[in-house]
């Protein structure tokens, strides 16, 4: 008597992601590619990402720097003759990749988290603690180029030195949690 249990694939595992589902109707067009403002850089572009994935070819995907070029612009999910969404499946691709411990080749994941985590705190962004943050986590000598700039915004009360708190941060940091446990970036 054999097993009725059902692998989870790769495929299965990005198509459960919210706005993900449709990437088996995929027909392949390119529309999605020829619609990428970035995928010149791209190790695979949009329609190769889908069709790695579609082949189960994880690893190889993960490894490579295509997911993390993704610039949000969401020309091909406009475009897109099928209403697959390949903006989100690269985001979602992300997350995956993110909680299986793939690193990112660019500091775009460190910069976004750091922009996320201003906003949560004080429902807002609070710019000197957004860059003060990313510079600490990324190369902070290389926030020393910074510091004429942020002495004429400071000097110039373009950029205040303490946070400025919104009301609703407790609310608004319940739909980013909702957002990024359900596959966002």
């Amino acid at each position: 008597m054999g097993d009725n249990v059902h692998a989870t694939t790769f495929l299965d595992e990005v198509a459960s992601l919210p706005a993900c589902d449709k990437i088996n109707e995929c027909i392949q067009c390119g529309v999605c590619s020829g619609s990428c403002t970035t995928a010149t850089h791209w190790e695979y572009t949009p329609r190769k990402v889908i069709s790695l994935v579609r082949a189960g070819m994880k690893d190889e995907l993960l490894k490579s720097n295509s997911i993390w070029f993704c610039v949000s612009c969401y020309l091909c999910t406009a475009r897109c003759p099928r209403d697959i969404k390949p903006a989100n499946i690269m985001h979602g691709l992300e997350s995956i990749a993110l909680k299986e411990g793939y690193k990112p080749p660019t500091k775009t994941t460190t910069m976004y988290r750091t922009f996320t985590d201003s906003i949560i705190n004080n429902g807002r962004v609070y710019e000197f603690g957004f860059m003060f943050q990313y510079y600490l986590k990324t190369n902070p000598f290389a926030a020393i180029k910074m510091i004429p700039m942020a002495l004429s915004l400071l000097t110039h009360k373009r950029m205040p030195l303490l946070a400025k708190k919104v009301k609703g941060t407790a609310e608004l940091k319940t739909i980013i949690n909702k957002l990024s446990a359900g596959g966002g970036r």
